[in-house]
């Protein structure tokens, strides 16, 4: 019989499977405990963060995103995930690969840096599940699933902002126009992709499905996760989530925030609903610790993202990863 591993299983754990027990307050912060390793063998999904804040508009801090998420998720790795009531990770291999390396100081090789970090990784089988870092780092991501994947993919945006403003410059860093490069490049389907909970004003959504805030609180969670599943259907799929979609209540510590959104409560409902959709690629973007109060943003992301791992693990068990 496996002797359980007291303390440090980031670093301690030989195999990728199965969690150790840990003192939530002290140790060695992987996300949710998983092993620190560079080595892809037998990883189904692998945890990244990129963090890059150069590309904001507003307030930055998002740089710091990816350590405050693997921080904030030491509860989560302590109890089963609820309302899931399983180990996600007896059934899913999931690795913490570290962060992107880049050069911030020369921002023209940043993107390169970005696309080839993904490549990487997806060239041995695994799902990619990336922390931010501002929401450019979609941009890249998403050249690099379009690359494995074929294009162009549906995406599911969650956020305030459409991120379709216009930007022809070939080597701008902007978190709010990539969706734009991205449709023009053919990455993604704008027909059969959805942006949910968005309150800020676009004269042109560029035919992206948009399910914006008033409407999901109109009509409610659930029925914005099936028109999120009916326009995607069964089309290969990215998921991004802009923790700014939250309401500022829920998540005040984000680069521009904007009042009236989706609740904490609204958010991990329709994440928990995703089985259906064929993932092929996740982030979570935008956490700016230095405008945080109790952790309780960096709290909401690293729910969305285990969230995210046991709908991922329903998958492989149906035969659907």
């Amino acid at each position: 019989m496996t002797q359980p591993i007291y303390g440090d299983g980031a670093i301690r754990r030989d195999g990728l499977y199965g969690s150790s027990i840990e003192n939530t307050y002290a140790g060695v912060l992987s996300f949710m405990r998983r092993k620190y390793t560079r080595d892809l063998t037998g990883a189904d999904v692998v945890i990244s963060g990129v963090p890059l804040d150069l590309a904001v508009t507003f307030r930055p801090g998002a740089r710091l995103g990816p350590a405050a998420v693997r921080a904030a998720s030491v509860q989560l790795a302590e109890l089963k995930p609820f309302p899931w009531g399983f180990d996600p990770f007896d059934d899913l291999a999931v690795i913490d690969y570290g962060d992107c390396w880049f050069d911030a100081h020369n921002p023209l090789t940043i993107t390169p840096s970005i696309v080839e970090h993904a490549r990487t990784i997806l060239a041995s089988g695994a799902k990619m599940l990336t922390f931010g870092g501002d929401h450019y780092i979609t941009y890249p991501l998403l050249k690099a699933h379009a690359e494995k994947f074929g294009k162009p993919l549906s995406l599911i945006h969650f956020d305030a902002h459409c991120d379709t403003w216009a930007d022809d410059s070939p080597d701008s860093l902007n978190h709010g126009t990539m969706f734009y490069k991205a449709i023009k490049d053919g990455l993604i389907d704008p027909k059969r992709s959805v942006q949910v909970g968005i309150r800020t004003w676009n004269d042109d959504f560029m035919g992206m499905n948009v399910l914006d805030a008033p409407w999901v609180h109109a009509n409610g969670a659930q029925a914005t996760l099936d028109r999120i599943i009916e326009i995607v259907g069964d089309n290969p799929t990215y998921l991004t989530f802009d923790i700014d979609c939250l309401d500022p209540a829920f998540a005040p510590g984000t680069g521009t925030p904007v009042p009236a959104g989706l609740s904490s409560a609204q958010a991990l409902h329709i994440i928990r609903g995703m089985e259906p959709v064929k993932l092929i690629g996740m982030d979570v973007v935008e956490v700016s610790p230095p405008f945080d109060q109790s952790e309780i943003t960096a709290l909401a992301a690293a729910h969305i993202a285990a969230d995210l791992l046991c709908v991922l693990r329903n998958q492989k068990l149906k035969g659907r990863f």
